[in-house]
C-alpha cells in the first residue's frame, strides 16, 4: 500500500508494511511483511491496510490475496481465526497452502475425493462432527481452486 502525503504541491510516498503470519497446528505457512491483505471472514472479506482497526474474527475457508512490492499472490486457507492489531495480521487456521506451486489436476482430485467422502458420510449417517470435518475439507479444496484460478 502506498500513502501519499501532500504538502504544498509536493508528493512524498511512504511504504508502511504489515506483518502477515499464517499459522497451522503443524507449521508457520507464511510470515512476511506485506503491503496489504484481503482475508475471508465469517462476515465477508476484509481488506487490511496499515493502521487498520483491531479485529478478532472467524476465518472462513477461502482465498487470501496478498500484495507485496507491486505483485499479488494468493493462498488458500481453511477455517480458523484472524486477529488484526496495529501493523500485524495473524491467521490461525487448520489448513493453509500457497497455491502458486500447486498442480491444478491435484486440486481437482482433492475436490473429487472430498465430494465423494462427504456424500458417503451423509448416506451412511455419519455423526455430524465427521460430516463437518468433511465439509471443511471440501471448502478448503474449493478455496485452493479459486486461489489457483486467480493466479493466472
Amino acid at each position: 500500500m502506498t500513502l501519499f502525503l501532500i504538502r504544498k504541491n509536493h508528493k512524498q510516498t511512504f511504504q508502511m508494511p504489515i506483518s502477515l503470519e499464517i499459522v497451522t497446528p503443524s507449521e508457520v505457512i507464511y510470515s512476511e511483511q506485506v503491503d496489504h491483505v484481503v482475508i475471508p471472514t465469517s462476515r465477508g472479506k476484509i481488506d487490511v491496510l496499515p493502521h487498520h482497526v483491531p479485529i478478532i474474527d472467524t476465518l472462513a475457508p477461502g482465498d487470501i490475496k496478498v500484495e507485496k512490492d507491486g505483485s499479488t499472490n494468493y493462498l488458500a486457507v481453511g477455517s480458523g481465526f484472524v486477529e488484526v492489531y496495529a501493523e500485524k495480521v495473524s491467521l490461525l487456521t487448520d489448513q493453509a497452502i500457497d497455491v502458486k506451486n500447486s498442480d491444478e489436476s491435484e486440486i481437482e482430485e482433492a475436490i473429487n475425493r472430498a465430494e465423494i467422502a462427504l456424500e458417503k458420510a451423509k448416506n451412511d449417517n455419519f455423526d455430524q462432527a465427521k460430516i463437518d470435518r468433511l465439509e471443511a475439507a471440501a471448502r478448503f479444496a474449493f478455496a485452493q481452486k479459486i486461489a489457483k484460478a486467480k493466479t493466472r
